[in-house]
C-alpha cells in the first residue's frame, strides 16, 4: 500500500509512513501493515534492524479518528491491537527517525525503539487523558521508567505538547538534530546496529 512504503537496504528494513494529506494519521490498515512488516523482519535473519521514518512534516499525527470511529477496535486481532503487540515482541533493533509532529501513537512507540533521533522543530503530544483514553502501548509503565514519575506524570495527566529538547532531556530521543540531518543520522544508526555481529548460541557446541 501506497500509505506505508517498504524497503530492505543491505540488512535494513526500512519502513516509511506515507500518507502526507492526512499527516500520516494512521488507519486500520496501515496498522496491519505496520505489523505485517515487523513480523517480518523479526522472522527474517537477513535482517539485522528496523528503521521507521515519516515524512518532513509529520512522522504521525496519530490515529485517523474517521477511520477509527468506521472501523472501531472490536477484540484483539484489530489491526491496532495487532500492532501494538508485535511492537513489544520484536527483537530486532528499531530505530526512529522523528521530524515534524508525532502524536499519540506517534509518541508512545517510540518507547519501545532502541534508537531515537528527533528534528529541532518535532513536536510531541500524549493527548490521551485530554481525550478520555487509557494510554497505548504500555506508555503509563514506560514512560515512568524513562523519565521518572513526576515527569511523566506530568506528561501523561497534562497531556500537553512538548519539543524535542524535552524529549531528549527525559530519555525518550538519543539526538536533537537540524530537520535535515534526521534521517541521515538514523541511517547512520541503524547501519551500525546491523554491523554488529549477530547473536551466538552460548552452548558448549556452538550450535
Amino acid at each position: 500500500m501506497n500509505d506505508i512504503l517498504i524497503g530492505r537496504e543491505d540488512a535494513i528494513l526500512r519502513i516509511q509512513l506515507n500518507r502526507p494529506a492526512k499527516k500520516n494519521a494512521l488507519t486500520a490498515q496501515m496498522y496491519a501493515a505496520l505489523a505485517a512488516a515487523l513480523a517480518g523482519a523479526d522472522a527474517d535473519p537477513g535482517v539485522r534492524a528496523v528503521l521507521v521514518h515519516g515524512i518532513a512534516e509529520a512522522f504521525t499525527a496519530g490515529n485517523d479518528l474517521q477511520d477509527f470511529l468506521a472501523n472501531p477496535p472490536r477484540d484483539d486481532s484489530a489491526p491496532v491491537f495487532e500492532f501494538l503487540q508485535t511492537l513489544t515482541r520484536v527483537e530486532k533493533p528499531l530505530v526512529a527517525a522523528v521530524t515534524g509532529v508525532a502524536i499519540g501513537i506517534g509518541t508512545t512507540m517510540l518507547l519501545h525503539c532502541d534508537l531515537v533521533y528527533a528534528a529541532e522543530d518535532a513536536r510531541f503530544a500524549l493527548p490521551f487523558v485530554n481525550l478520555g483514553l487509557c494510554p497505548e502501548a504500555a506508555s503509563s509503565f514506560l514512560l515512568p521508567a524513562v523519565a521518572g514519575y513526576q515527569r511523566a506524570a506530568e506528561l501523561l495527566l497534562l497531556g500537553e505538547p512538548f519539543d524535542a529538547a524535552r524529549a531528549r532531556e527525559i530519555g525518550m530521543v538519543n539526538e536533537v538534530l537540524p530537520p535535515e540531518l534526521v534521517l541521515t543520522a538514523a541511517e547512520q544508526g541503524a547501519r551500525k546496529l546491523a554491523a554488529k555481529p549477530p547473536p551466538r548460541c552460548a552452548c558448549p557446541s556452538g550450535c
